[in-house]
């Protein structure tokens, strides 16, 4: 009885803990989303105040998925040092509970929030970044070439029986039907260049591509401007999504059916596999913080050298951001397998964790 009170103490603890991790980043977050935005969109007079806020809004979840395990490494370390500081790990080892018992909530908790990260929080994130990319073409549609464009783009090749088009987008939305801030270099059968084709928007329907607010440049006349160009096109919702989607923009349940897709349409499946396996990860991966995070953290206060274990914790989670990014670039250059990749960094952050505890505590 006593110990399934002190677990259950011990898990409250670190579930506020890594709460408030959470909810202080992402208000962070907002605020310094916010403020780029608001200096992006200062010289269109139709910018809202609070449209620009509710898209920073969306904007940021999607952002805070990628940092949940520094959450859980930060909240699970700031409960532990708090535990330490007020003598209450003491208490519960002088009572006759060892460091596992009191890890075990920790790491349960941990395994349940992954879950429900991937199964509902995933989701609602990509959701709200279409939300958010379907409020900035509202914001910058009306701005000169549609709005401010990344560095390069999304780019698409087509090849029809009038010729080649090349097709170059600020934003998708809907995974590539959609598409705002257009470019088109359109080429004849034989390869010479034919029009340049701006566009406000354009939507991907059945055998064509509808383009919205066109002014179509060519070599033999001035520039000329129409409401609707329809360009025929041989492509299907499956082949536009792979040019314009990202693993990362697809949601857990969407990603098995992405993959099938993708395999009989015969593209690449290694970003699509990556993204779900890393998401089945999730959850052992937010353990294996947790478990570096207690590694680091039940030293005792008077005994000193804290700061220095603290700064190991916060290392050892930067190296294993490291190899997460250089486990995932290699999958998706497909020199290593996704499932590998996505489960290396569970692996060694774990393993890492369990053996630096295992030494501390059994010598």
């Amino acid at each position: 009885m006593l110990t399934n009170t002190l677990g259950r103490y011990f898990a409250g603890r670190f579930v506020v803990a890594a709460l408030g991790v959470f909810a202080s980043i992402f208000l962070l977050l907002v605020l310094v989303d916010y403020i780029e935005m608001v200096r992006k969109t200062s010289g269109l007079a139709s910018a809202s105040a609070i449209m620009v806020a509710e898209t920073s809004l969306f904007r940021v979840p999607q952002l805070l998925e990628k940092l949940t395990p520094f959450c859980m490494l930060i909240g699970a370390m700031t409960c532990y040092l708090a535990l330490s500081r007020r003598l209450e790990l003491v208490v519960a080892r002088a009572a006759g509970v060892s460091a596992w018992q009191f890890i075990s909530p920790a790491l349960g908790s941990a395994l349940l929030i992954g879950v429900i990260a991937t199964v509902a929080y995933n989701p609602m994130s990509a959701n709200l970044r279409e939300l958010s990319k379907r409020m900035e073409a509202e914001l910058f549609g009306s701005a000169p070439g549609g709005g401010i464009q990344d560095a390069s783009g999304f780019w698409l090749n087509q090849v029809t029986n009038d010729g080649q088009t090349i097709i170059n987008a600020a934003r998708s939305e809907q995974q590539g039907v959609r598409l705002t801030g257009l470019t088109l270099f359109r080429f004849d059968t034989e390869q010479h260049f034919k029009e340049r084709v701006e566009a406000r928007e354009a939507e991907l329907e059945v055998g064509q591509w509808i383009f919205r607010n066109v002014r179509r440049f060519s070599l033999d006349g001035p520039p000329i401007e129409q409401a609707v160009l329809a360009i025929p096109t041989t492509l299907t919702e499956a082949q536009v999504r792979n040019s314009f989607s990202t693993p990362e923009t697809v949601s857990f349940w969407q990603l098995p059916s992405y993959i099938r897709s993708s395999e009989s349409s015969g593209f690449a499946t290694a970003g699509y596999r990556l993204q779900y396996h890393k998401l089945l990860a999730q959850p052992f991966l937010l353990a294996a913080m947790v478990m570096l995070a207690a590694s680091v953290s039940l030293r005792f206060f008077r005994m000193g050298g804290v700061q220095k274990m603290v700064l190991s914790g916060v290392g050892a989670g930067f190296l294993l951001y490291v190899l997460s990014k250089v486990t995932e670039d290699l999958s998706k250059a497909e020199l290593m397998h996704p499932i590998a990749a996505a489960w290396l960094p569970v692996v060694v952050g774990g393993l890492t964790g369990f053996l630096a505890l295992l030494y501390q505590e059994d010598g």
